[in-house]
């Protein structure tokens, strides 16, 4: 395969590039699903090809094919396209010095989830949703998994030359109950499910079957609990819904091609102004977010993103202060700074773009314990149901799953429909309490949208449980 992607950049340069390169991938995924305890859902894909990008002057050029052999002609249709697009006119494109590789990388993988029987699978899955559905109360129990294996090739004109292997998996469940006015879920995982760049080893891990009962109760539980207060309070945030915060309010902010006008499908643009980096208060000195995909096992790590540019950690919110970018070679130039590794394409015939690796807080020096028992008056929520964005990633509303009663530190009452409001950096600010490292968990989300034509992206995001003062909870609709 690496023959095929060179073929694909010598088409290229042949054609009239000044820089070129190629991902030639082979990727099979399998999922499943269950609901009520039966097998409801199989599928098994697998799909390869040569993806080429071409630069000439101002602009890129793109083409991809399933067809080997045509790996050549898909590197000059890729110029042809980078020429009409340079008719336009621009300034140069320029790309930040990364150093040559000719390397291979493989991830984590225990067990390879393709080497387990479906039988088990599957009996797993009806199983967990079985006995969900036997809860009185619960009207659907349903249960998936999914695993990838990737291999990747990647040439460029600079002398690239890296092979990369990844297996990625995950599951996750939910039971729904019916009351006689509304209906309440409880689900299990982090931002739909537990996911990660391991073998079935992860799903082992997440011990659906000794969680399934739990699950079922805590959805009937919620139909007679009393609904979420209103009013200024101090909110605790359990670690699964603090990652999917990171995500919409500071993940997709400081994507670089969003700061810079050149993308704003789906997650809009962003606040962020790159004449404040390294001055804007992002939220408290508590708040440490890196970037980094190095983490062994998590969903946004791998060895070399689809530039060639070598994984890495990169400090992005430092005490508070906004410090730094998710970038690629050419937005890295514009703006200045070390190119972060963060460019990936979702297969072979997509356009490679900035994504999120693994997006996350550290961890502070507190545990969720010690966090309610701090706190006189709060409300503790745990597990996304709902989430509302503008389109600069300032004004947020998310609902959660669950939320508990806090009263002089102790967890009470059980509440539904908890919710909560705030504006990004007065909300970050508030933070004054986090978890500490025996409670930092690498969720990850397999599905975040991105582009037109869409890109499903691996994401994954660190978190811990934090507390943050003042927040609106409980804002609804009338």
């Amino acid at each position: 395969m690496f023959d095929v992607a060179e073929a694909a950049v010598q088409g290229a340069l042949d054609a009239g590039a000044t820089y070129a390169d190629a991902r030639a991938m082979v990727t099979a995924s399998e999922g499943l699903g269950a609901r009520n305890g039966v097998l409801e859902r199989l599928s098994q894909n697998e799909s390869a090809g040569v993806g080429v990008r071409a630069l000439i002057g101002s602009s890129w050029g793109f083409f991809a094919t399933p067809d080997p052999e045509g790996a050549r002609r898909a590197g000059e249709e890729a110029a042809a396209i980078a020429k009409a697009s340079a008719v336009v006119a621009g300034p140069a494109v320029e790309l930040a010095d990364v150093g040559v590789a000719q390397a291979h990388w493989d991830s984590p993988c225990q067990e390879h989830p393709f080497g387990v029987a479906l039988s088990e699978r599957g009996d797993l899955l009806v199983e967990v949703t079985a006995v969900m559905k036997a809860v009185a109360g619960v009207g659907v129990a349903s249960a998936h998994m999914h695993a990838w294996d990737t291999e990747k090739w990647f040439v460029s004109s600079q002398g690239h030359r890296i092979s990369q292997h990844l297996v990625e998996c995950g599951t996750s469940m939910e039971a729904t109950a019916v009351g006689e006015s509304e209906t309440q879920r409880r689900s299990y995982g982090g931002i739909g499910g537990i996911w990660g760049t391991r073998g079935y080893e992860m799903v082992r891990d997440a011990d659906l079957a000794g969680n399934a009962q739990r699950v079922g109760e805590e959805a009937v539980a919620l139909l007679s609990a009393p609904e979420c207060p209103s009013g200024l309070t101090d909110l605790i945030l359990g670690r699964e819904q603090l990652a999917l915060q990171i995500h919409e309010s500071v993940g997709h902010a400081i994507e670089l091609d969003r700061i810079l006008g050149w993308e704003a499908a789906f997650a809009g643009t962003s606040f962020l102004d790159l004449a404040e980096l390294g001055t804007l208060k992002y939220g408290s000195p508590l708040m440490n977010i890196t970037a980094d995909a190095t983490l062994p096992g998590a969903l946004g790590s791998f060895g070399y993103d689809d530039e060639g540019t070598p994984a890495q950690r990169v400090d992005i919110v430092k005490e508070g202060i906004w410090v730094g970018v998710l970038s690629g070679r050419d937005s890295a130039h514009v703006a200045g700074l070390p190119p972060g590794g963060m460019v990936r394409g979702d297969g072979w015939n997509r356009l490679p773009m900035v994504r999120m690796t693994n997006v996350g807080i550290l961890p502070g020096d507190s545990s969720l314990e010690e966090i309610i028992a701090a706190t006189d008056d709060g409300v503790y929520m745990e597990t996304n149901r709902s989430w509302s964005i503008d389109d600069k990633r300032l004004n947020f509303q998310f609902g959660c799953e669950v939320g508990y009663e806090v009263k002089g530190g102790v967890q009470g009452r059980l509440l539904r429909n908890p919710t909560y409001t705030g504006i990004t950096p007065q909300f970050w600010a508030s933070l004054d309490m986090l978890g500490g490292e025996d409670e930092w968990v690498f969720w990850g989300t397999p599905n975040c949208g991105k582009g037109q034509p869409q890109q499903y992206g691996h994401t994954g995001h660190p978190a811990v449980p934090g507390r943050f003062r003042g927040v609106r909870v409980g804002v609804r609709s009338k």
